[in-house]
């Protein structure tokens, strides 16, 4: 490895505002703790709560860095006091809890996983934080199981394109809502099953057609708003619908008689602000059961657009388009 400077150059948030606020600065190169390795960073994936974050809508967690950029990937440049799971030299992709949009992060060593030798830094640095919610909110919260049928509220997100590849490659099948033609092509390419424009159909009646009539059996909803409602006319009798966002506001009115009617199960999560344990404990279960599904190509990231570090704001207004189609990265 090349020597460690002293300085880096990192991706700060100057102020609340608009992706313009996000301005290059220098900072101290972080040193690993114990437990904890430093990624020379290759790329760094973007997300909707950097954008949040940005925006001052987003409370970082205590301890964790004010920088955005919650995954990354690169190579190990050093290595704190009791790390067994990697060395120097070994390419990783590692869930941060901030700190992502710089040349250097520190992350746990448990967090960290082995990059496959198919797959580009820049494409793992895509997969940690999409990965991590899907296996969370499908596949252990949403228990999805080998002939259910997921519904995917934000289909040709970076979430979305990876929730149609992993339920796919578990033997599930797959309804997505999108907001245009594009993303409905991109998503049935991906092996979605039916692709709903949410403009011109109804993801209610559509869903029902699509099932006979029973309705699905995992529901994965980063909308909230309205859409609560509908997701339980959607579902199936013992449903499981889980929430990861609400980009269509957290409040909204419901008819709770639909839950005891069918026997829903209606939760949700936030992953940055897990314990480091809970974490660990999510990468355990992801390398076991879906890095093989990565390393042989069944789940891969679909990705929209590469930017330069320097150039994150001009990332940040992609993602605000909502025009993308998969994932957003930073090249460092």
């Amino acid at each position: 490895m090349d020597k460690i400077p002293s300085h880096m150059t990192v991706i700060a948030i100057s102020a609340p505002g608009g992706p313009e606020v996000l301005r290059p600065e220098q900072r101290e190169v972080p040193k690993p703790g114990a437990g904890d390795i430093l990624v020379k960073v290759a790329a760094a994936g973007v997300n909707r709560p950097d954008v949040l974050q940005r925006m001052g809508k987003y409370v970082v967690p205590p301890g964790a860095s004010d920088l955005p950029g919650l995954e990354i990937a690169g190579t190990v440049a050093a290595v704190g006091e009791g790390v067994t799971r990697h060395k120097v030299g070994d390419k990783v992709m590692s869930l941060t809890s901030g700190g992502g949009y710089a040349e250097y992060c520190v992350v746990p060593d448990s967090h960290a996983m082995s990059v496959p030798d198919s797959l580009p830094l820049t494409d793992a640095a895509a997969l940690p934080e999409t990965v991590m919610t899907v296996w969370y909110n499908v596949f252990d919260r949403g228990a999805l199981k080998p002939g259910d049928t997921l519904l995917v509220h934000g289909g040709s997100s970076g979430i979305g394109t990876t929730a149609i590849q992993m339920a796919k490659a578990f033997g599930a099948k797959v309804i997505v809502t999108v907001g245009s033609k594009d993303k409905v092509d991109a998503c049935l390419k991906l092996g979605a099953d039916v692709a709903v424009d949410y403009k011109t159909q109804d993801f209610v009646a559509e869903s029902k057609a699509a099932t006979n009539g029973k309705g699905v059996n995992v529901i994965l909803d980063m909308v909230g708003g309205d859409y609560v409602d509908r997701n339980y006319d959607a579902a199936a009798t013992e449903a499981r619908i889980v929430q990861i966002a609400f980009l269509g506001g957290p409040k909204t009115t419901v008819n709770v008689a639909k839950i005891m009617t069918k026997r829903l199960w209606h939760t949700g999560s936030f992953l940055r602000p897990r314990s480091r344990e809970d974490k660990a404990a999510m990468v355990n279960s992801i390398e076991a059961q879906v890095l093989p599904w990565i390393a042989d190509g069944r789940v891969k990231p679909l990705i929209d657009s590469t930017f330069s570090l320097q150039d994150a704001a001009k990332a940040h207004a992609r993602m605000e388009t909502s025009q993308h189609i998969g994932k957003i990265v930073l090249t460092v």
